[in-house]
């Protein structure tokens, strides 16, 4: 392999800055699910609270509030995890040159599939109850 060649397949700074932007995009998200889930969870709470302050509200709170809100932080935090795990991946695969980095994002469909099915979770809870 000649010199040109192999200063063609070394990733550029533009390369390393998008992997940079990607990742504290998956941050971002993150932190986001976590105070999302702060305030589901905390939603019950208020609920209670409110009751205490006008008993002629009749607010009924069953705790489901508090699981989707902790099943949303955890989700937050596991993003933020395996963000940084494929950030790391990708910073090694960038240092050897290598440009191929496989299909879709399973972060991205992952989390997209929970958030899915936390959303129809809570429409159909909003339906019936």
């Amino acid at each position: 392999m000649n010199d040109q060649a192999s200063t063609s397949a070394r990733a550029s700074i533009s390369d390393h800055l998008a992997v940079e932007r990607t990742f504290l995009a998956w941050i971002r998200t993150g932190l986001s699910l976590m105070g999302f889930g702060f305030v589901v969870a905390r939603f019950g709470l208020f609920l209670q609270e409110l009751q205490v302050i006008r008993p002629s509200i009749q607010a009924r709170s069953n705790g489901l509030s508090l699981w989707f809100g902790t099943a949303l932080i955890l989700i937050g935090v596991i993003v933020n995890v395996l963000s940084a795990m494929h950030y790391v991946g990708l910073v090694r695969h960038l240092r050897r040159g290598e440009t191929d980095f496989g299909g879709p994002s399973t972060i991205a469909i992952g989390v997209a599939l929970f958030l899915a099915l936390i959303g129809l979770a809570m429409a159909i809870y909003l339906v019936f109850v």
